[in-house]
């Protein structure tokens, strides 16, 4: 009998000792239901009505209905595209070609860093609105600086036909810093006996890019074109703060076009296509990221 109580205690005090890590994520848990899970299937549950601060009528799936007829819709889905892709695209080569710039042997390469990744760090409503501001067609700092060489004044962010294209060189100016960083962390982890077995060989710095440097920074560029994807699908703020979707429609995404329902009281209308728009970034990420992580474990 002593030995079965043993065998008990014992087996009682190794559960305990297996479960007592686990309260450690219980206050992480928390913050994590109550500041995630909760307001996503409260945002799924307001989708499917109309609903105002006063009143709440459940009309199931007409809000999705009504949003994808909605004639701005398209137009939405064609610039998020193009924004998620040019800025993603922008962010990927830049930064790897400045984390190579900035892990080679320059003078002031801690100083140049730091000026690098300064602008991730600065409110991008801040960024949108001094860029709002140096873009003037009149009087603008830009437009000044092209009119002391002898260039016409180019209307950055009034011409419909580039408006769109400035704002993206906006956001791949502010974000691109981030991406430095993690190549620069990328480069800097790679074994310095690579390059040591490659100049034996007689390699070159073109041979040491492409073979060692390019297949050993996939993890980064990985990271990089997932983090920029989903930053350029949803991205609105800087948008809004430079352009608000003009002129005219041209710069709409499908967050602006969302936002302007909102602003126009269909809140339940607004609130699906939120859903929406979870949904897509979902689904174009999940099977990007696999596809990237299995030719990542390929390599």
């Amino acid at each position: 009998m002593a030995n079965i109580k043993k065998e008990k205690l014992g087996a009682l005090a190794k559960a305990r000792a297996k479960s007592y890590p686990l309260w450690f994520f219980l206050p992480v848990g928390i913050v994590y239901v109550v500041l995630y899970i909760v307001p996503t299937l409260t945002s799924f549950y307001y989708s499917m009505t109309r609903w105002s601060l006063f009143d709440v009528e459940f009309i199931w799936f007409d809000n999705f209905v009504q949003f994808t007829q909605d004639p701005f819709l398209l137009n939405g889905l064609i610039h998020t595209g193009i924004y998620a892709f040019l800025t993603s695209g922008f962010k990927v080569i830049i930064g790897m070609m400045l984390g190579a710039i900035l892990t080679s042997n320059i003078a002031f390469r801690g100083f140049l860093r730091n000026i690098t990744f300064f602008p991730v760090l600065v409110s991008t409503i801040g960024i949108g609105l001094t860029f709002q501001s140096l873009l003037k067609p009149e009087g603008g700092v830009v437009n000044e600086a092209l009119n002391f060489f002898g260039i016409a004044n180019v209307y950055w962010l009034t011409d419909p036909a580039i408006a769109l294209y400035s704002v993206i060189a906006v956001d791949v100016w502010k974000g691109v810093g981030l991406a430095t960083v993690i190549y620069i962390a990328g480069m800097a982890s790679i074994p310095t006996e690579y390059y040591e077995a490659a100049k034996m060989d007689g390699a070159g710095t073109w041979t040491n890019f492409r073979h060692i440097v390019l297949p050993l920074l996939r993890p980064a560029t990985n990271t990089v074109i997932v983090l920029s994807l989903i930053g350029g699908l949803r991205s609105f703020d800087l948008i809004w703060a430079m352009t608000q979707g003009g002129p005219g429609f041209a710069t709409d995404v499908l967050a602006s076009v969302i936002y302007k329902n909102y602003q126009a009281g269909f809140y339940g209308l607004s609130t699906a296509g939120n859903v929406v728009l979870f949904f897509l970034i979902a689904l174009l990420i999940m099977p990007l990221s696999r596809f990237l992580t299995k030719r990542e474990i390929e390599a």
